[in-house]
């Protein structure tokens, strides 16, 4: 290795761990000709070099790292585990301790899934910081259409809620509200602003483009009343009748434009069957139960600045106190697509496993995965409360999420499609190998080992092609010859070997090892061996399967001797 190799493949390791594990090219380059100038008369060299070191650290797991890195005198302050500061949110405006109230309001159409647990998150982080109260509202009113209630959801919510540590002090379900609504809508007829309105869908959209009353905004409050009566009634069908509140028809955006506020729908509420045919829609509810229910602060997507310039309309028009609203962006995780109908599609078909399944990312399924919920608040409060959009890496959560397993999971082997490789110069041993190279006072795991063991068939390509791997804590190989599949190799020593070079590979024994199988973020599974120790593993506790990833222990099938584990990241 010539010098600037070396120097390379130093740079390399520290700044891979001091950036969780993953050694970036540029970085590297900068820190090289930074601290030695006089390699700028050969940049291409040290962009060839560095590009090799990157690839190899990149490959390596962090324990293998830390020891290369020993091996090379390389010192990284903490092993480049970095504690970081818990993000802050701002403080709330116009906010005293013990007077705030403010709600989470999930339409029950499924679980949180990571996508829309910022809101529950934020909000629930305010009312700790004021001490205030926290409303679960399930927001299950059908006057909306297009979106699906899924009765499973009224307990799947408060499970994802309780496992994220969101404390609520009340309970509401909209659906038991219905008379409520019925009552200040009939406020609003006598007070000469709202009507009920016969047009259908397309005149109606027409006249708000145009800004055309239509013919039945100045019926009489008396004939509104009798119609709106006729509504409740089920005097009308579904689409005949609607109720809409007065505004300007010269309004700015057409969207507001004398809004609907109520209409009819037939469908069957899971929880009050067709007792209601007349349903509101969100403005309209929440202008009166952020009114009702003393709210103080409300935290919304930005998605809903319409919904919230109609609150405050109807506020005016009953002449209360507005709460404080605050916008945030959308939040956009990279390369994951969160769409709750779809999911729910696919688990009524039985095309997901259920609402656990590793796809959907709702909260059962990254308990599922050994994903944590400190994780997941760290996650989201990292983001921050910014109106502006935002997209993030889905590994920012797993590098929040590594921060926090990576000391508790132990360490232990498996293999994946495995390859036999019979070792012709040694003899039956045992080796001892710590449970966690940080915390050896952990203590240790022994694995007998007598001539034949298997490795993932990738590392026995890289055998066929480099002739020498290293059977991790064990010893060095090389290969001899090959009968069928299995691989014929010779031990050999330390000496002449350049450990820093030689690929490291996971293995069990033949003879002592346990099946396990791995269901992937996909849904995928990946079948293949663990070391006997496994046999000991509990469900719920997560570990690292090296060179594989951490993994949360789903099940021990001892008497079939086998695991099924979910994969979390590596």
């Amino acid at each position: 290795m010539t010098g600037l190799e070396e120097l390379a493949l130093k740079m390399a390791l520290i700044n891979a761990l001091q950036h969780d594990g993953k050694a970036c090219e540029k970085p590297v380059i900068g820190m090289i000709l930074r601290e030695n100038p006089e390699f700028k008369r050969d940049v291409r060299a040290v962009v060839e070099a560095v590009s090799k070191a990157v690839q190899r650290v990149n490959s390596m797991s962090r324990e293998e790292m830390e020891e290369l890195a020993s091996e090379l005198g390389v010192v990284v302050e903490e092993k480049g585990k970095r504690k970081e500061e818990e993000p802050k949110l701002p403080p709330l405006p116009k906010a005293e301790k013990g007077k705030v109230v403010m709600r989470i309001a999930p339409f029950p159409s499924g679980p949180i899934h990571i996508g829309n647990a910022r809101p529950f998150i934020l909000n629930d982080e305010y009312v700790k910081m004021y001490e205030g109260r926290l409303i679960l509202v399930f927001d299950d009113t059908i006057g909306g259409g297009g979106k699906e209630i899924d009765p499973e959801a009224y307990d799947l919510i408060p499970e994802g809620l309780e496992w994220l540590g969101v404390k609520w002090h009340e309970v509401v379900y909209k659906s038991d509200r219905l008379e409520i609504y019925y009552e200040y809508a009939r406020k609003l007829i006598e007070m000469g602003k709202a009507y009920v309105c016969f047009c259908d869908v397309d005149t109606l959209r027409e006249n708000r483009r145009k800004g055309i009353e239509c013919e039945h905004r100045n019926h009489s409050i008396e004939e509104n009343l009798e119609y709106f009566e006729k509504m409740l009634s089920n005097h009308y069908r579904e689409g005949e009748a609607s109720l809409r509140i007065k505004t300007d028809m010269k309004h700015p955006n057409p969207a507001f434009r004398d809004r609907v506020l109520m209409r009819i729908s037939e469908k069957e509420h899971p929880r009050v069957g067709k007792k209601y045919v007349v349903w509101p829609l969100l403005e309209f509810s929440w202008a009166i139960d952020d009114h009702l229910l003393n709210i103080t602060h409300i935290v919304r997507g930005k998605d809903l600045m319409m919904e919230t310039e109609m609150e405050r309309f109807i506020w005016e028009i009953f002449g209360w106190n507005h709460p404080v609203i605050i916008h945030t962006g959308l939040m956009r995780i990279e390369g994951i697509k969160l769409s709750k109908s779809k999911f729910q599609k696919e688990v009524r078909e039985g095309k997901f496993m259920g609402w656990h399944d590793p796809r959907t990312w709702s909260m059962q399924s990254l308990r599922k995965r050994g994903i944590t919920p400190e994780a997941v608040r760290h996650f989201v409060l990292s983001v921050g409360i910014s109106e502006a959009d935002i997209t993030v890496p889905v590994d920012a959560l797993y590098k929040e999420n590594r921060r926090i397993i990576d000391p508790i999971a132990n360490r232990y082997f498996f293999v994946h499609d495995p390859v036999k490789v019979s070792i012709i110069n040694t003899s039956p041993t045992t080796i001892r190998v710590p449970l966690h190279p940080d915390f050896r006072e952990r203590g240790y795991r022994e694995i007998r080992v007598s001539k034949e063991v298997y490795i993932c068939r990738e590392d026995a390509e890289i055998l066929r092609k480099e002739g020498m791997i290293r059977l991790k804590d064990f010893i060095n190989i090389r290969l001899v010859d090959q009968e069928d599949d299995t691989l014929i190799v010779g031990s050999i020593g330390d000496g002449g070997v350049d450990l820093r070079k030689i690929r490291k590979v996971q293995w069990v024994p033949t003879d002592e090892n346990i099946k396990l199988k791995v269901i992937m973020p996909d849904a995928s599974v990946v079948e293949g061996l663990a070391e006997l120790n496994c046999a000991e593993l509990k469900s719920d506790e997560v570990v690292q399967f090296e060179r594989f990833g951490f993994c949360r222990i789903e099940s021990n099938d001892k008497l079939n001797k086998e695991l099924l584990a979910y994969y979390t990241h590596r």
